[in-house]
């Protein structure tokens, strides 16, 4: 028989045992996700006029399927990125225009989520549309997909001009025809930006921000968003005419990794 103190050390030993195994589990893992440092804030509470049409949220993007870690269709960024942005918004809205952000704060597993759709060569369903003249196998070579994105600390934003009043936008359907990103505007999918020369993640040299085959109204509606921005502290990325970094970040070497979510910036510490 064994001795009362013997027992209770051996049943103390098994508990233990036993809730190791439980935190360890997918399900107390998914309870303990990562939260937004204080520095980060929801757009819509900053300036609630900003049109807001979060892409990975969808399933009308280059992978063609919701993105990993976007639980809501909202942009978050960094407080100082996005009163930055608030006050480009104000004087978009005195000349008759709204911007309309794309993505903003997008959480590694997201970015990871690229790297693994990049690696497989058998995923192509959206590339008559956003990268109909790339070889898939050279999208990190030409730097469209990377292990590591500026988004992911919070201060960069994808985004675009609308002019006033916003027409709607029509959903994207799945198995849809799809359209070159570079097309003429009446012919690519119907965004309701003003005519920037390509849509929207568009995988392709006339994306670039000065490119000079982009001429005209498209040329001068990439400088307005430009300038606009310019003016108020951010960089644009030559490569995108849509990708603007808020200069100083709060977090130039932090990347982020908790969800796209209000849950993310409730109960911070």
């Amino acid at each position: 028989m064994q001795k009362p103190a013997t027992a209770l050390r051996r049943l103390a030993v098994s508990i233990a045992a036993l809730l190791a195994v439980t935190a360890a589990s997918p399900a107390a893992q998914a309870r303990t996700e990562p939260k937004a440092p204080k520095e980060f804030v929801a757009l819509s509470d900053v300036d609630p006029t900003i049109i807001q049409e979060m892409r990975y949220y969808t399933v009308h993007d280059f992978v063609g399927a919701r993105i990993d870690g976007y639980r809501q269709p909202i942009c978050i960024l960094t407080r100082p990125a996005a009163e930055a942005l608030h006050k480009v918004q104000g004087k978009l809205l005195r000349q008759g225009y709204s911007l309309k952000v794309y993505d903003c704060y997008r959480p590694q597993r997201a970015v990871n989520n690229f790297v693994r759709w990049a690696k497989d060569p058998k995923a192509t369903s959206m590339k008559a549309e956003f990268y109909p003249r790339v070889d898939k196998s050279r999208l990190f070579a030409d730097g469209y997909i990377a292990e590591k994105s500026g988004h992911s600390r919070g201060s960069t934003m994808d985004l675009t001009i609308v002019k006033l009043p916003a027409r709607p936008t029509p959903p994207y359907r799945p198995g849809q025809r799809l359209v070159p990103c570079y097309a003429p505007q009446a012919q690519r999918f119907p965004d309701n930006s003003i005519d920037m020369g390509t849509g929207f993640d568009c995988f392709d040299t006339l994306a670039h921000t000065l490119d000079p085959r982009i001429k005209g109204v498209q040329h001068a509606n990439r400088l307005m968003l430009k300038k606009s921005m310019e003016a108020a502290g951010f960089v644009n990325l030559a490569e995108e005419w849509w990708h603007f970094t808020y200069q100083p970040e709060p977090f130039p070497n932090t990347y982020f990794d908790f969800p796209v979510s209000h849950g993310s910036l409730a109960g911070r510490r």
